[in-house]
């Protein structure tokens, strides 16, 4: 990519993160267009779709939650790790609103755009839980499909203004069900 397109390129995703933060998923390409004073055609020649944005925007977060994943495996008990991973994934679905939404689409989508990104969430996901379960610090009748599920629909949840205050409260319901014992393993992990 030459030095002025790939300025273009970062300056476009600059705005387009401002522009999602304020309006969520449903930011308006012409509007990041305009906001980044480019053509809707040079926009749409960097990220011929929404999910391809959102693809670039999300990168490097997914990126750096997974990587948070690797090191909970590695440096946490099993069940404060998975209680650890599950905060990580809400507060990420707090600070991308409407994320989730297209992450639940893209799951199951090999042509999405997000499909590599959310293979990558829900492989962390399900090592956690399998490392937990292992060690029977949760509970052995769910797999890695029924954590992202789970993720997913509090993500999705949180997202919501009426929600999003109690999103601490509901982390800690849910962990508490998946743990086989979650009196001994939530006080350790810091709310």
């Amino acid at each position: 990519m030459r030095a002025d397109a790939r300025k273009n390129y970062s300056h476009i995703l600059d705005v387009a993160r401002e522009v999602v933060a304020e309006h969520g998923i449903d930011a308006s390409m012409r509007d990041i267009a305009r906001r980044a004073d480019v053509g809707l055609a040079t926009l749409l020649r960097h990220f011929p779709t929404r999910e391809a944005l959102f693809e670039a925007l999300l990168c490097t977060n997914l990126d750096a939650l997974t990587q948070k994943a690797d090191k909970l495996e590695t440096s946490n008990a099993p069940g404060e790790a998975l209680v650890s991973w599950f905060r990580a994934w809400v507060a990420f679905a707090q600070t991308h609103q409407g994320v989730v939404s297209l992450m639940a689409a893209a799951h199951t989508d090999t042509n999405s755009a997000l499909y590599a990104s959310c293979a990558a969430i829900h492989s962390a996901s399900a090592r956690l839980l399998l490392r937990a379960q292992a060690e029977r610090a949760a509970r052995a009748d769910m797999n890695g499909d029924d954590l992202f599920g789970l993720m997913s629909a509090l993500g999705w949840l949180v997202d919501l203004p009426s929600f999003a205050p109690r999103a601490d409260h509901l982390v800690h319901i849910i962990t508490s069900a998946i743990l086989t014992n979650p009196s001994s393993n939530h006080p350790t992990v810091a709310y």
